[in-house]
């Protein structure tokens, strides 16, 4: 039934993983909740208007509200049973929420990385992934070679005359369904794959600021800042989650800078929303007539296969058209629900 979840979401990437993974189940919402009801022995009296307000906020538009830990835990069981209701079918939490992990309340995402602490525990498996855990541990270069995929050149969107051919690496997620934690030394890889792509754009690029977006984008811009713009300023943009979408935080810093400057922004990934088009509004508002250029770590695909063969093939390839820059640089395509930054860099 996972699998029948996971190819679903594949097909139809507006689905999100906790409605695949109620048809999967076969159920509608109402017999869902009725599932629900059996599951809690009936001392529950939950109706299909609250299943479909956790789809909907699953689907991320700002609409519906979160299911609570205990509610993720009972449908992690109601949906295990199967369209029969005889099935066994164990199904981790973070799998029903796999898109949406990162806009749960903290407390939320606390007990379900406790929850996969306890579990490996129990079953002495200290190689599983724990969602949105750090790896502090030292790897060796082996590691990193291992969590990256097949290598494959992509056109992307790029100034006129420029190379639009860019090196992209895939990041094979070898349990679907959770976040894949990345080392430092893939991290760097990446970046160091993003300063490649820079460097053979076709023209020099002289960066005027270097933008991150949040902490992991705050330290590629640090990096690429250094290593491709001859150390130009460094911006930081603070993304804080509302209802509707992000806004940006007072702690952003935004430097001075001359007339028509050549920007850069760095963001860690790209999946379904808008943020990237808001961020590049909200930077020409502050510079008028800004050049604006986007590097990202990594970009989700629309289907299983991470080793795409057109820049559309993209979930957020339209979001990035629309913001209209003047190039585009990607390190790696992932896939749903997307990648965690070394010691869970926000």
């Amino acid at each position: 039934m996972k699998d029948a979840a996971v190819e679903l979401m594949a097909r139809y990437p507006d689905v999100p993983s906790l409605q695949a993974h109620r048809y999967a189940a076969g159920l509608s919402q109402d017999q869902a909740a009725g599932r629900y009801n059996d599951v809690t022995g009936n001392q529950t009296s939950l109706g299909g208007t609250t299943i479909n307000a956790w789809e909907t906020w699953a689907r991320g538009r700002g609409q519906g509200s979160p299911p609570s830990m205990s509610s993720l835990l009972i449908l992690c069981a109601a949906y295990g049973k199967g369209p029969l209701g005889v099935a066994e079918e164990s199904i981790n939490p973070t799998e029903l929420i796999a898109e949406a992990y990162e806009r749960l309340t903290a407390e939320d995402q606390l007990a379900l990385k406790q929850f996969a602490t306890d579990k490996q525990a129990i079953r002495g498996d200290a190689s599983a992934p724990i969602p949105g855990a750090a790896h502090n541990s030292v790897r060796p270069a082996r590691e990193w070679q291992g969590q990256t995929g097949q290598e494959f050149i992509l056109t992307v969107p790029t100034v006129e005359y420029g190379n639009p051919d860019i090196q992209v690496f895939s990041l094979p997620n070898p349990q679907p369904g959770r976040l894949l934690d990345l080392t430092w030394e893939t991290f760097g890889h990446g970046v160091q794959s993003l300063s490649h792509q820079i460097k053979n754009l076709g023209k020099r690029l002289d960066a005027d600021i270097c933008f991150g977006i949040n902490e992991a984008g705050l330290v590629m811009a640090t990096f690429l800042a250094s290593t491709r713009f001859a150390r130009c300023p460094i911006g930081y943009l603070r993304c804080n989650k509302v209802s509707d979408g992000v806004e940006l935080d007072e702690a952003s810093f935004f430097p001075d800078a001359r007339d028509a400057p050549t920007i850069v922004i760095c963001d860690f990934e790209v999946k379904h929303a808008d943020v990237i088009g808001y961020i590049a509004r909200q930077v020409r508002a502050r510079y008028p007539r800004a050049e604006l250029y986007f590097a990202v770590f990594g970009a989700m695909t629309k289907d299983r296969e991470l080793a795409v063969d057109s820049f559309d093939d993209l979930t957020g390839a339209k979001i990035m058209r629309a913001a209209d820059f003047e190039a585009v640089f990607i390190a790696a395509t992932m896939s749903p629900p997307g990648i965690e930054p070394p010691l869970e860099l926000r």
